[in-house]
């Protein structure tokens, strides 16, 4: 045999093999589309009475949609989701799909080996899923230059207000606080005239609403190297001596958060800002108690916008399995699409992260119409500010330092500066 006649065979059995493997390849995406697949998805609002009904709306619709997909919904509480998933995948034991808080994306990346997005679909897959959506909404769920999750319920902070009591208090309901300065007098007013409290701010176990403060004062709590925690910063102990003045002066009350939530429904807090998820409840109070519901955006300081962060969570595969990767994809894209959003959003109470769709008839316009309180949420969105997520395994106890550094900074006469840049101390000791 010639040598020539030899290279000709060599290619063309080079060439029979690349057409099997695109052929194998072809087979395979094919078989991910069709295939009869299960997925377990770990949701803690499938676990929550006033959000279960529209997210269990969300998998039987993609399900009729999609006989091949079977959604198993499990329902987890959110103290226990993030805990209970890393449990789970040490065990190798791992849910396919997932509900997490985006505080915990570092945590989610490198120890529970969430799959980046690029890794699933193309370039032109996700280029074109993302057409319309918000651009700051869709950072939400990268790290180190990929996409991890896809945003499905977020909120930013919102200042809800009560237009009865500003009435009483002889201030105008049509030009709510811009400026914590104006919260506190306002809030001040609406004490003196009635017997309600002024103003609350947000204080659960998360601190979502403390970076936002700290982000709308010029800090940041973790440095852009993500090696260092900045929450000692002047502009962070800055925007916590404010919050402690609203508590010291009497604008703020010194009630818990479940309690403030609770005075709140029953008409008994001027404003409270907060998330978006409590909205349906806030009107449904509202209507009964035959009080006056209204929204505006986040308090700044000064002359400043403020830089609201977000609440929620997004959606995470967490299988190494190809086909139900591929299953978990478009189950991610229904979610997050305009469908999708107009059920977070009317049933769940969650922004519609594809803005576009409070304009179209099809989607939300008749309800945006109806709930004109979503807007100054809507409006955040231009300027929002990821959830920043602490590095490392302990993630969640510099997260819990913070909240119970404020909590303390805020709730007693105590030194601010003193406070705050212990906890900085104390976090940077568990950061690795």
């Amino acid at each position: 045999m010639s040598f020539k006649s030899l290279i000709f065979i060599i290619c063309i059995s080079l060439l029979a093999a690349c057409q099997s493997t695109s052929e194998q390849a072809g087979t395979a995406q094919e078989k991910a589309k069709d295939e009869e697949v299960t997925l377990r998805f770990y949701s803690y609002n499938l676990g929550n009475a006033a959000h279960g009904t529209g997210t269990q709306m969300l998998i039987d619709e993609f399900m009729k949609e999609h006989p091949n997909i079977n959604i198993e919904g499990v329902p987890v509480p959110i103290a226990e989701v993030n805990s209970r998933i890393h449990a789970d995948v040490v065990a190798g034991n791992s849910p396919d799909i997932a509900q997490m808080g985006f505080n915990a994306a570092d945590s989610i990346v490198n120890e529970m080996k969430a799959i980046p997005l690029e890794s699933i679909a193309s370039e032109k897959e996700l280029e074109e899923h993302f057409e319309g959506f918000s651009p700051n909404a869709v950072n939400l769920g990268k790290l180190n230059g990929q996409t991890y999750g896809l945003p499905f319920t977020i909120s930013t902070p919102v200042l809800f207000y009560n237009a009865s009591l500003f009435k009483q208090a002889g201030l105008d309901p049509n030009q709510p606080p811009k400026n914590w300065g104006e919260v506190k007098e306002y809030a001040l007013a609406i004490k003196d005239a009635t017997d309600a409290s002024g103003i609350q701010i947000a204080s659960d176990s998360y601190d979502w609403i403390i970076q936002a403060l700290i982000a709308s004062n010029g800090g940041q709590v973790v440095s852009d190297n993500r090696k260092e925690v900045t929450f000692g910063s002047d502009e962070a102990i800055e925007s916590i001596k404010m919050w402690q003045d609203l508590v010291q002066s009497g604008a703020h009350s010194k009630m818990t958060y479940e309690e403030a939530k609770e005075a709140m429904f029953q008409g008994k807090i001027g404003m409270f800002l907060l998330s978006s998820a409590v909205q349906s409840t806030l009107i449904d109070s509202a209507e009964s108690g035959g009080w006056e519901l209204r929204s505006a955006e986040m308090p700044g300081f000064g002359e400043q916008q403020s830089r609201p962060t977000n609440s929620g969570s997004g959606l995470f595969v967490l299988s190494d399995d190809p086909v139900k990767q591929k299953a978990a994809w478009e189950f991610m894209k229904f979610v997050t699409s305009e469908r999708g959003y107009t059920i977070i959003t009317s049933e769940i109470g969650y922004l519609p992260l594809r803005p576009e769709i409070v304009k179209d008839p099809e989607y939300l316009q008749e309800w945006a119409e109806k709930n004109p309180l979503i807007q100054p949420n809507l409006n955040q969105l231009e300027r929002l500010t990821p959830w920043t997520s602490y590095p490392g395994e302990n993630y969640s106890n510099i997260e819990k330092i913070l909240v119970e550094a404020v909590r303390k900074a805020t709730f007693t006469d105590g030194d601010v500066k003193k406070i705050m840049q212990d906890a900085q101390l104390r976090a940077q000791d568990l950061v690795k």
